[in-house]
């Protein structure tokens, strides 16, 4: 038997990461203060994500730049007083979406993204989930002809790169594919190869299930409350202390917190997210991202899904009435959605790092620690194949990729 690991963290990472220890032999304890899949991963488009070989990189045209700063759409909005905090990891995130630097890390992010549908499907047939999802891609439109002619260029450049399929649709087309539509658009993308969850958080719920399943304890705790000792980890639980020669740390948006604690100060930040659900008209066929609106809809099983785009404020700062209301008015423009089901949107936080890869590897100064953080937009996508990669490294094992980019220790 391997060595028992305490992973912190109930999200796709976490639980992920947890199921692949557990299949290598490990007695695997996993601890989050609410019930799996209920914060980050909950939330999401739920879209797994092949064609997503390049991570958002920072505005860099002065257009772009002078409408987030204005805050005139639904894709972006800040939080004036929360800047200077964010100054120093959105500087170097600024620095990091320079073309030639973009480049390089697309490479190191497209190893990982290639894995991500071979590594979900084994899950979710071993954990019942097929009726969960979708294989037929997603469809990004566009309202104007002039961002659809530069995104298809572009589009049509990743495909070639990258091996990804894609299909362009025209006006009538895009009409035809989806007859719900409430007014002409220029056209669409149709990546053909992501797969679609019509509830995120209950796929996450499922794939904890199969640990449970096969023996994995599921705790509620405090993650802050880890410490080390002369043999290793111990968090407090529920059901008591719980000591393990290995932790993981896969708190998503709260990692920096416990990071803080141990020393270390990575150049992390959040990119917050609402999102609200709306019943009563017809819905898409397929999950659209509106590229110029920037909002996502999305059929689920608690109604038409409305996604906002980027929020850069504190963790815990209060809510923001402004973002979702907008995305609704828009996504409002091209389907029937009457109905809102919650009271409120729901709001939620990304984890994003400031060179745009996610944290994968050893703590660079603890015995027996391990950091699985830092997917910004594609936690949900990229849990199954980072919490493999952190199950080898943990174990010893032959990595299904390249570890050094994603390593802790790469920010000094």
């Amino acid at each position: 038997m391997a060595d028992p690991v305490i992973v912190l963290g109930a999200g796709m990472v976490g639980v992920c990461t947890a199921l692949h220890l557990q299949q290598r032999g490990h007695a695997v304890t996993l601890v989050d203060r609410r019930e799996p899949g209920r914060e980050t991963s909950y939330g999401n488009a739920g879209i797994i994500q092949r064609e997503a070989v390049e991570p958002y990189a920072f505005p860099r045209s002065w257009a772009m730049l002078a409408r987030v700063a204005m805050k005139r759409g639904a894709d972006v909005n800040y939080h004036l007083g929360a800047l200077p905090a964010l100054a120093g990891p959105l500087g170097r995130y600024w620095w990091n979406s320079r073309p030639a630097s973009h480049r390089r890390i697309a490479r190191d992010y497209a190893r990982l993204i290639e894995h991500c549908l071979s590594e979900h499907a084994p899950l979710i047939e071993q954990a019942g989930a097929q009726d969960l999802v979708r294989r037929e891609g997603f469809r990004a439109v566009f309202r104007d002809a002039a961002s659809m002619r530069r995104a298809v260029a572009d589009r049509h450049r990743v495909a070639d790169e990258y091996g990804v399929r894609h299909a362009v649709l025209d006006s009538d087309q895009l009409a035809h594919a989806e007859p719900a539509l409430r007014r002409r658009l220029a056209g669409a993308i149709h990546w053909l190869d992501p797969w679609s969850v019509s509830d995120p958080g209950e796929l996450v719920a499922r794939y904890a299930a199969l640990l449970r399943q096969q023996g994995g304890r599921v705790l509620q705790g405090d993650a802050a409350s880890l410490r080390a000792t002369g043999a290793g980890w111990r968090v407090r639980t529920a059901e008591g202390d719980v000591d393990a020669p290995h932790a993981v740390v896969a708190l998503g948006p709260w990692s920096d917190a416990v990071l803080r604690t141990l020393g270390y100060r990575y150049p992390l930040f959040v990119k917050r997210g609402y999102h609200r659900h709306y019943t009563g008209g017809e819905p898409p066929r397929l999950p659209m991202l509106d590229a110029d609106g920037g909002l996502v809809i999305v059929p689920m099983r608690q109604g038409v899904r409305v996604t906002t785009g980027a929020e850069f404020a504190r963790l815990d700062a209060p809510r923001t009435p402004v973002q979702m209301p907008r995305a609704h008015a828009l996504a409002s423009e091209l389907f029937d959605l009457p109905n809102p089901v919650e009271p409120q949107p729901w709001m939620g936080a990304r984890p994003c790092t400031a060179d745009m890869l996610p944290v994968i590897g050893a703590a660079p100064r603890h015995k027996g620690l391990w950091f699985n953080f830092g997917h910004a937009h594609q936690g949900f996508t990229l849990g199954p194949v980072s919490g493999r990669l952190l199950a080898e490294l943990v174990g010893g094992g032959t990595p299904v990729v390249d570890p050094a980019p994603y390593s802790p220790a790469r920010f000094g």
